[in-house]
Formats: structure tokens, sequence, C-alpha cells
């Protein structure tokens, strides 16, 4: 049920019915969340815009809200017991300020706007909040746009982070908040504690964010950056073309992995939302690295995968999440697992 909160009590309106349960939205507030806000955003509320899930939630709970799916997942799933905490990342604005991509829908009229929620219905819209202010976004949704599906914005092709600037293609993959790239790397330099011989795969790599910070440490050694996205390979190959101990490979991960033998110290993978997978977790198990480091967007695939793991004798050894985007349900962790004996203190 969208636009409630736990603890509230509500009149719904039923919104989609399936076997097994029931979609809504809460149209009336009979009884208040002490974390209810007004929503910033005008557009917000049942039947409008369906981009932002929790504009009528407190930051603070935002975030408690989160860490709690986080544990409830690896709870279900992985049937682990684990306290998460969801950490604040500079470069919104209270939430707001944060999306540096953006894609508005277009209608039959011409003018731009964002679909209502698990809708093709446009909602027409003046603004939007959490897009970040490099967005002509109010100069965008005043026009009219014939003849076609949508307009997408990119607050740059080129962008600077982590003391390298990274070539982005037209529809390639790149973190949308602005204080994701620092926080997401520092957390897996933290995790995979790079030594300078060590053998590295990025798998998943995209345009060589995580390449390109583990290269400089292991000047000795080798990292493998492993993409299917062509356009994104070749980025990846010019981003990290200073870089002579770096090899980017266009190919799916898992279809690499079948031919890979020659064993990795370190494996950094950043899937999408469906997560590895059992055949690409047996790959990484079976190159013998002595860590593991999971970036995941879904709590649920990342506890899938956290189990497949546990299969092989590998535990999860520590977990960080971080908000990279508010007023939304949605969360980013960075899992470090590593063979039980292994396990460091």
């Amino acid at each position: 049920m969208r636009h409630a909160l736990p603890g509230e009590r509500v009149s719904l309106a039923i919104t989609e019915e399936k076997s097994s349960y029931l979609r809504a939205d809460a149209i009336e507030i009979l009884r208040r969340s002490p974390h209810r806000v007004v929503p910033p955003c005008p557009f917000s509320g049942p039947g409008r815009c369906g981009g932002c899930d929790w504009q009528h939630v407190e930051l603070a709970e935002q975030r408690r809200l989160k860490a709690a799916v986080v544990s409830e997942q690896l709870r279900r799933i992985a049937k682990l017991d684990r306290s998460v905490e969801v950490q604040a990342v500079p470069g919104d604005h209270d939430g707001l300020g944060w999306r540096t991509r953006m894609r508005f829908a277009v209608g039959p009229d011409g003018r731009a706007g964002l679909h209502r929620h698990r809708s093709k219905e446009i909602e027409p819209i003046s603004d939007c909040l959490i897009a970040h202010e490099s967005l002509p976004v109010t100069s965008v949704l005043a026009e009219t746009w014939p003849e076609m599906s949508a307009v997408d914005l990119s607050s740059a092709d080129i962008v600077e982070a982590v003391g390298r600037q990274w070539q982005i293609p037209e529809g390639g993959f790149w973190q949308v908040h602005p204080g994701a790239p620092g926080a997401l790397v520092g957390a897996v330099l933290a995790d995979l504690g790079v030594q300078p011989c060590d053998v590295c795969l990025d798998l998943y790599a995209g345009v060589g964010l995580f390449a390109g910070v583990i290269a400089p440490l292991a000047p000795d050694g080798e990292v493998i950056a492993v993409e299917s996205q062509p356009d994104a390979a070749a980025a990846a190959r010019s981003n990290l073309a200073d870089l002579t101990n770096v090899r980017v490979v266009a190919d799916r991960v898992d279809r690499w992995l079948r031919g890979f033998t020659d064993g990795a110290d370190l494996v950094v993978l950043d899937p999408p939302r469906q997560g590895a997978g059992p055949e690409v977790v047996d790959a990484i198990v079976g190159c013998r690295p002595r860590r593991v480091c999971y970036v995941a967007c879904d709590p649920s695939t990342l506890a899938r995968d956290v189990a497949l793991f546990a299969n092989h004798g590998w535990v999860l050894d520590s977990l960080s999440a971080f908000d990279l985007f508010p007023m939304t349900a949605h969360v980013e962790c960075v899992a470090l697992l590593v063979p039980a004996e292994k396990d460091e203190p």
C-alpha cells in the first residue's frame, strides 16, 4: 500500500488485484504516524506521479525503514540476523536535488511528464524536486515535443569522480546520485584490502569505476573488467587507457566466467537488479578469491546470492548501506563475503 506508514490507520483504494495479493493507495489518513510529513512535491500522492514512494515520510524514518527492509530480506532469505544502518550520502539537499539523469515521458499532446505508478498514463508536472539543479527540467516541461516518446536529460556525458574523468555513453549506466561514486568506492576499497600483486575481477564493470580505483593499488597485478554492454565496455577502455594493468572484456559475465580458469585474489561485482544468480556465484567461488565485494541495488536478490555463497561455505563479513535514492524505497548495499575458514575478526 503506497502513501501509508507502519502503524497508521487509513482508508484505502484497491488499485490492482492478483491471486495472492492486492495493491492499494492510502487515500485518507485516519490515524497518523508521527513520522508523516507534508510531501514537498505537489505532484505526489494517490493516483499522481509514480516517481517518489516516500515523499510523505521524514528523511530519517525513510532510512530506518530501508534498513529494516534489508535486515528483513537477509533474515527471511539468507537466514541471517544482521543489524543494518543506512547512511546518508553528501550530494542532495535534504533528500532533494540529487537525480543527475531523468527520463520524461511524452504524451499524445507532446507535453512531457512522468508516469503514474504502474501505469502508462502521464502525470503533467511543472517541475521535479529530486532532479539535480544542472538539469533544465522546467524548460523541458514547458515545451512541447511532437513525434517524441520521451525526453532524456543528463547533467553531463563526461563526469569527474574519485579523482578521474569518466566518459558516460548514451544509455550507459552511471549512478544518478552525485555522491554515489565516492561512497561506493570508499566502501569497496575498505572491504577489499587490495595488495600490490593482486589479480582482481571487476564484474558488471560498466564504464570502469571500480577497476579505475583498484588498478593503481595493484601495480604489479591485474584488473580484468567484464561488461556486456558494448558501448559501456568501449567507454571503460577509453576511461582506463592510462592504466596498463587493466584489461577490459566486452562479454556477458556468466559466459566469460565459464572460460576463465586462472583464478583471482579479489572480486568486485555490481550486477543489475536481478543479481548474480547461481551460475555466476558458483564461478566466482571457483576462482578461489580471498574476498568478494558485492554491490547491490536490490536487497532481495542480494540476500538470495548471499545464501548461494553460504552454500559454498562463505560468510557475510560486513554490510554497508547507502541512501542513494532519497524519497524512494530504493537502497544500495555493499556486502563483503569471505570464505568461512578465512573469516577475520
